[in-house]
């Protein structure tokens, strides 16, 4: 299997290095992809979800390391807070940086995942930017918990399409979501 998830990979870094998008499987549910820092390809997110610019989408980074480049300062709860947790979490950080601007919140806000999954840490260090990861949905439609109920819209939409059958890592349900300010503040948006 190993060298299956490396061809893939290296598939879809062809397509995401070209400003293309893919529909991959995360440690939560299927998601809709592309080079977080490349606005035009964000923009082709967007269009597909058919979903207004002024909502914010989740970023997957490898680690922290990765997360330190994009915001100018990580509140110290976060590094606790990714350290302990052993279940998906998206921490919404305050002063994105680098990023395409059609990700970042209208606060200069940013949610970002370290995923759990091998896949989409390996992808997200190869690609050494983060990836978009929005649900693999059209905007206000049930998000699908695994690759068969994926609309086929979505699916000819998108120029990449990661296998089915690494959507083992998944859990098929949403990550939590909490929203950090840099004086301690935190607000616990999808428990």
């Amino acid at each position: 299997m190993s060298i299956m998830i490396d061809t893939v990979i290296a598939e879809a870094l062809e397509v995401l290095k070209r400003g293309g998008v893919i529909l991959y499987p995360t440690d939560t549910v299927w998601g809709i992809g592309c080079d977080a820092t490349n606005e035009a390809a964000v923009a082709k997110v967007f269009e597909i979800k058919r979903r207004s610019e002024a909502k914010s989408l989740v970023l997957l980074a490898c680690d922290l390391d990765m997360v330190a480049k994009h915001i100018k300062e990580i509140p110290n709860i976060a590094i606790d807070l990714v350290e302990v947790n052993d279940a998906p979490m998206t921490i919404i950080y305050p002063g994105a940086q680098y990023l395409a601007p059609n990700v970042v919140a209208e606060d200069g806000s940013v949610g970002i995942r370290i995923p759990l999954n091998d896949f989409c840490v390996k992808l997200v260090r190869r690609l050494r930017r983060p990836l978009v990861s929005t649900s693999a949905n059209i905007s206000g439609e049930e998000t699908p918990s695994c690759f068969a109920e994926i609309s086929p819209e979505i699916v000819s939409a998108v120029d990449y399409v990661v296998p089915a059958a690494l959507e083992r890592d998944s859990t098929g349900r949403a990550s939590q979501i909490i929203k950090l300010g840099l004086r301690g503040e935190v607000k616990i948006i999808r428990p």
